[in-house]
């Protein structure tokens, strides 16, 4: 069935998550789309915990859980805003990396500095500080879903998006090495991003092409 595969994907993920140091203990969550519904780890659950069938199912046009009545992560109104605002997205990863966290504490905007950023990612967005779980917050990012793939949230931590989760967590791991290399850069001296059309050069290089290549290279 659809939603086990999902469920299977999810769980495959929330490891990966943990073990690279994305989040700490119960923090962030994570979501993939099967259908009209999404599958959202349930509240108060380490991402590793989580068993293929703890998944809250959510239907996404109505905001129903559909299935095992476990509570849904407080972040639940984020994660529906943003896929009724951008259908084919696939997945959405909800992340708090120290890095990025300490790059919203100096900066906004996280320019574009390496080819694999520029490919993978592109441009990053910034949401000022919002107490998370409200629907605040949750317009906040929907708003900026259809601008970017991912969205730093001030003081908070991160949000990528993807057609799927692999590629929503690569996303997560590279915005996460992007804010590193800047802060480390910035401590040196002055870090000098690529240019407009270093990055448009880059566009060019048959990029759908380049980025499965990338996406293939890091399995």
């Amino acid at each position: 069935m659809e939603n086990m595969v999902t469920r299977r994907e999810l769980c495959k993920y929330g490891r990966k998550i943990v073990e690279k140091g994305l989040v700490v203990g119960p923090g962030g969550n994570i979501s993939a789309k099967a259908g009209d519904k999404m599958y959202l780890s349930p509240s108060g659950f380490a991402l590793e915990e989580i068993e293929p069938e703890q998944w809250v199912e959510v239907d996404i046009p109505t905001g129903q859980i559909t299935d095992n009545g476990l509570r849904p992560s407080s972040e639940v109104l984020m994660h529906l805003y943003a896929y009724r605002q951008k259908p084919d997205m696939g997945a959405i990863v909800h992340t708090h990396p120290s890095q990025c966290i300490a790059f919203t504490l100096i900066g906004q905007d996280l320019p574009i500095m390496f080819p694999d950023q520029a490919a993978l990612v592109g441009k990053t967005v910034y949401v000022p500080y919002i107490i998370p779980t409200t629907d605040l917050l949750a317009n906040a990012v929907a708003a900026k879903v259809n601008e970017a793939s991912s969205i730093l949230l001030g003081n908070h931590g991160l949000v990528t998006t993807g057609r799927n989760l692999r590629e929503a967590y690569y996303r997560t791991q590279v915005v996460e090495e992007s804010a590193k290399i800047y802060l480390s850069a910035r401590a040196a001296g002055t870090p000098v991003p690529l240019t407009d059309q270093e990055v448009a050069d880059i566009a060019a290089l048959e990029s759908e092409d380049y980025r499965i290549q990338l996406l293939n290279k890091m399995k």
